[in-house]
């Protein structure tokens, strides 16, 4: 049997700051490990390294890069940038690596580390085991002799690139001329490019979110707590509220009264509108198994499949990459649009969703909306020792509960794969069909184990 991964998860390695995994000990292992896997071939070896707006993205920093300088690796370093930025800035300088510090939409508490290949993806399974067999050895002998030791160095224009590159996602015969939109950055990554791009495509851009002083990063603003979004759209007549989380690879929209469209809507209007104008490649979108079945129905009346996969942008990636499509996302707000990004780009969807209302006329509430969701209704269930997911009890309760949805709605259970919880979802078009269905599935969960 193959390794099993250690330290990466399903998005980089993630923790509390200070704490392991995210220690300055293993950000420096991991910055040599990293540095030596992909050094591969005679030239200089850079990894470009950016972040989010966290207090403990200095500390982090400064361990990778000391790590990577000692692989031998010369580093180049962007500061405060979106996800999506190292990604594309990776592919784009032709780095070996890239390296993006971030727990994304978590409190400023945690931080994150993402790494990404020279092709702009994040890594694969199998790299990931490779990088975490390489920390567990002695790499002393490995390490860079002292002519060999890399340097860093920080490319001054690397948001200005960034900002470039996600304008040229926008249809050059428009503009935003006329445009009122609140835009909230979480005070995360995305704070001066993603207003910078909107004004310069000609919208008038009230900002909140703005203003990081490293501890507020996603408090109480941002695509998680998008209350001060919706209230500001209204406050201000805006046409259009964008909020986006920490590093900026997801976002969620307000329309012009104030209420939240998420990241189902989001896919279908995208979806629409690429598939009318011949861009939608693959004639299906990948999502994952939360999106909701109204958006299913809504993209089979347009001839369109819906592939689901696993919770993670990850695996919608993967899956994108098999079929060759070229959208998908998450209910959460991450939107792939492999055109213009490698992975979820928060500016990228939400400029997308501009092109269509210019070019609509229509206002957002009406625009934005494609289908109605299906009733749904997530529960969790705490429990201890082991998962009572393996329990002939439930198991057997689950089979009865899908039975009692055949043909009518669906059942979701999946373990979180941060803490002892069991997440149990259910939806269907009787919303007094999907109370029932999770309320069951609770009670036979529960009488497994006694929570801790």
């Amino acid at each position: 049997m193959g390794r099993m991964r250690r330290l990466f998860g399903t998005d980089g390695i993630r923790g509390t700051a200070n704490i392991a995994p995210m220690t300055v000990d293993i950000a420096l292992k991991l910055g040599q490990a990293a540095g030596l896997h992909f050094t591969r071939g005679a030239h200089r070896h850079r990894v470009l390294l950016g972040k989010d707006t966290r207090l403990s993205g200095y500390m982090i920093e400064s361990a990778l890069v000391a790590g990577f300088l000692s692989a031998g690796m010369d580093v180049t370093l962007v500061g405060p940038l979106p996800t999506p930025a190292i990604a594309m800035l990776t592919r784009s300088l032709r780095a070996d690596l890239g390296v993006m510090i971030s727990a994304s939409h978590n409190p400023f508490g945690d931080n994150g580390i993402k790494l990404f290949g020279p092709d702009g993806f994040k890594l694969s399974d199998q790299n990931e085991i490779d990088i975490e067999t390489l920390m567990d050895m002695d790499l002393t002998d490995r390490l860079a002799k002292p002519r060999q030791i890399g340097r860093a160095s920080r490319l001054n224009d690397a948001a200005g690139r960034y900002v470039e590159s996600a304008k040229a996602s926008f249809p050059r015969k428009l503009r935003l001329d006329g445009m009122k939109i609140v835009l909230d950055c979480a005070n995360g990554s995305a704070y001066r490019v993603a207003p910078t791009a909107l004004w310069e495509l000609g919208a008038e851009v009230i900002r909140i979110g703005c203003e990081p002083d490293g501890v507020n990063i996603n408090e109480k603003c941002g695509s998680t707590h998008p209350e001060a979004l919706c209230q500001a759209v209204v406050q201000h007549g805006a046409h259009l509220g964008i909020a986006l989380d920490g590093d900026a690879d997801r976002v969620l929209i307000a329309d012009e009264t104030g209420n939240l469209i998420d990241g189902d809507q989001i896919l279908a209007l995208i979806a629409h509108s690429w598939a009318r104008d011949g861009r939608l490649v693959g004639q299906s979108v990948v999502a994952t198994v939360m999106s909701n079945m109204g958006l299913e129905r809504f993209l089979n009346t347009l001839d369109v499949g819906l592939e689901r996969t696993a919770v993670g942008d990850r695996y919608v990636v993967e899956r994108m990459r098999e079929l060759g499509c070229n959208v998908g996302g998450e209910q959460s707000g991450h939107m792939v649009l492999t055109d213009f990004a490698t992975t979820g780009d928060g500016l990228i969807a939400a400029l997308q969703i501009l092109a269509v209302l210019v070019e609509d006329g229509r206002p957002a509430s009406e625009v934005c909306r494609l289908f109605t969701p299906f009733p749904q209704k997530l529960q969790n269930v705490r429990f201890s020792g082991v998962s009572p997911l393996e329990a002939e009890s439930v198991q057997a309760r689950q089979r009865e509960v899908e039975q009692m949805l055949a043909g009518r709605g669906r059942l979701l259970l999946r373990k979180s794969g941060t803490e002892p919880l069991v997440r149990v979802m259910a939806e269907a078009e009787d919303a007094a069909l999907v109370d029932e269905a999770v309320r069951q599935m609770c009670e036979a969960l529960q009488a497994v184990n006694v929570p801790a």
